[in-house]
């Protein structure tokens, strides 16, 4: 058994060495042996390709704003694993990951024998993120964002309130699907009999496959652009603002911190989330106009600092890539904009190495000390920009941008989440502040 959180920690990440094994039979067997917590808990659904962990964040700050006590379940962390299981967006504590390792340790240790095989890290984690909520500290609501896919996601043993599907791009090809329909079938996996369902999915083939899905489970869904709507968009100096509106509902004029045009939509899903259960929950508009402006998730179109301008976001698929560059290219039109991106060797790059040199007035490629790291070299060599570089070392190129960049510039760090998180933990070591 553990002694430490460190111990606890080396463990569970050692469980990755069995990768991604999809179904939800090991997770049954879990939960069966914990008690089924997952029965014990109220919980909403997040899932879809880009905008999970925003959309968690607006639902979760307004849930709090009406009083709630809301536990969060979220994937990859930014800063510390503990940050995947939260309450009221303050980490699970290291004393706790250790007694709930030592709770799963014999029960995966038993498993390990059996012919089926024994559970991933990933599920793992979700297991003890569901005994934590059910029987530890009992949040009143648990908002759980979909690992990878849907159908298959170890989240989805959970019955939830209500699911919501945020988007649909081509990422994680090789194992959802190579066509947004097929991807969408994947996703609609999280859509439960009689349960509501919110998309904002933009393909019309997707939206179809989810609309049958919802169909075929008596889903009630309700579709952004249709059933309700994001009107008067328009961005301010310290975020967005918008209108939503159904044909029962319209709320003027709600602010919010994050930037971009995405996330007002990523926002009217939380808000639409929040009417669907203002009757049960007891949330109010006031709740909603609150939550929504105190919003934040770091990594995503996150200022690290005003002067000189740094701007960092985790672009790691093609629709995140386009999300940022529309917003450096109307924001921000004005700045010369130099670029430091890294991602993952199973990422298909080329694209997104092409949008974003739209906006570059430079662009630098790196790699980060992770399995799956892409060669910065071999990034490179995608890129057609005539200002492009590659470097070994990105906190050498981060700490010289920095001393460089004059008024009218600005540095963009983007790619891999992994290395938002890399890069993140450098900027507090070093204590460069927000100014």
């Amino acid at each position: 058994m553990f002694q430490t959180y460190e111990e606890a920690l080396k463990w569970i990440h050692g469980r990755l060495r069995l990768g991604i094994k999809p179904g939800l039979t090991r997770m049954n067997i879990m939960m069966e042996k914990l008690g089924y917590p997952e029965k014990n808990i109220k919980t909403i659904h997040i899932g879809g390709t880009n905008g999970k962990g925003s959309t968690v964040a607006y639902l979760r700050n307004i849930l709090e704003s009406a009083g709630l006590t809301v536990g969060t379940f979220t994937s990859p962390y930014i800063e510390q694993f503990n940050e995947r299981i939260s309450i009221n967006g303050v980490p699970i504590a290291d004393e706790e990951i250790r007694e709930l390792a030592n709770i799963l340790y014999p029960i995966v240790m038993e498993m390990d024998k059996d012919e089926l095989g024994g559970p991933t890290e990933f599920e793992i984690i979700t297991a003890m993120s569901l005994y934590y909520f059910a029987f530890v500290q009992k949040p009143d609501v648990v908002l759980y964002e979909v690992g990878l896919g849907g159908r298959f996601d170890s989240t989805n043993i959970i019955r939830p309130l209500l699911s919501i599907i945020t988007s649909i791009g081509l990422d994680h090809t090789a194992i959802l699907g190579e066509t947004y329909s097929e991807i969408a079938f994947e996703k609609a996996g999280i859509i439960k009999e009689n349960t509501p369902v919110i998309a904002a999915v933009k393909q019309q083939e997707a939206e179809e496959v989810i609309v049958r899905r919802a169909k075929e489970e008596n889903a009630p869904n309700y579709l952004l652009g249709k059933h309700f709507i994001v009107e008067d968009y328009h961005s301010n100096e310290d975020g967005e603002s918008f209108t939503f509106k159904t044909a029962a509902t319209k709320l003027n004029d709600l602010q919010i911190g994050m930037l971009g045009e995405h996330q007002a939509e990523n926002a009217s899903l939380a808000v639409m989330a929040a009417m669907l259960l203002k009757d049960s929950l007891k949330v109010s508009v006031a709740d909603i106009k609150t939550g929504l402006l105190r919003a934040r998730w770091a990594g995503r179109l996150e200022i690290l600092s005003k002067d000189p301008y740094v701007l960092v976001d985790g672009a790691h698929n093609q629709e995140g890539v386009e999300a940022l560059v529309d917003v450096l290219q109307t924001r921000y039109k004005d700045k010369k904009k130099s670029i430091l991106f890294a991602a993952l060797s199973d990422k298909k790059t080329d694209k997104m190495i092409e949008k974003l040199g739209q906006a570059a007035t430079d662009i630098t490629f790196t790699s980060f000390d992770f399995p799956r790291a892409a060669a910065g070299e071999a990034l490179f060599r995608e890129s057609s920009h005539p200002n492009k570089y590659f470097t070994e070392d990105w906190k050498r190129s981060i700490t010289e941008r920095l001393e460089s960049l004059e008024k009218h510039e600005m540095l963009v760090i983007t790619g891999s989440l992994y290395f938002l998180s890399n890069v993140l933990a450098f900027w507090k070591e070093r204590n460069l502040g927000v100014k």
